[in-house]
């Protein structure tokens, strides 16, 4: 992770300090994803001088660099997680919030084909998909029956 961080960092001209170490390794250790006040709450375990404020400026940073993922996911913040070797994508659930991460080779074949097709560069792909998780539509249906 940190030659990886080294590197993005140099090549955008920028050093890599003890806050943005920091900030990826949280991000890296995450097992979900994590808004931004959460990750200064779990830097600040670590280091409690770390400002909010740093937090937000690390987050844009490795964004801009592409190490870093910001996602909608339904609410009205965003979340922040690590940029996968592999891609994937996310269904959240309308009823419960839960996130559903998912892969799809099927996705990079149909980008592949576009971009053959189209003669497109695409650098970006982002799938969300939104509704309701089997327990939110069981939960649904009793309720439904009981009415």
């Amino acid at each position: 992770m940190e030659r990886r961080l080294t590197a993005a960092l140099h090549a955008a001209g920028r050093r890599l300090t003890r806050q943005r170490r920091l900030v990826m390794e949280v991000l890296e250790e995450a097992e979900e994803h994590l808004d931004a006040e959460t990750i200064h709450d779990r830097a600040r375990a670590r280091d409690p001088r770390i400002s909010l404020a740093t937090v937000y400026r690390t987050l844009a940073l490795l964004k801009e660099i592409g190490l870093v993922e910001e996602h909608r996911l339904g609410e009205g913040h965003a979340h922040f997680e690590a940029v996968q070797e592999v891609p994937h994508y996310h269904f959240t659930c309308l009823g419960c919030g839960r996130v559903i991460e998912f892969d799809a080779p099927q996705i990079a074949q149909v980008v592949r084909a576009l971009s053959e097709r189209e003669h497109l560069r695409i650098t970006d792909v982002h799938l969300f998909l939104t509704g309701y998780c089997a327990q939110c539509q069981q939960d649904h249906s009793k309720e439904e029956q009981r009415l």
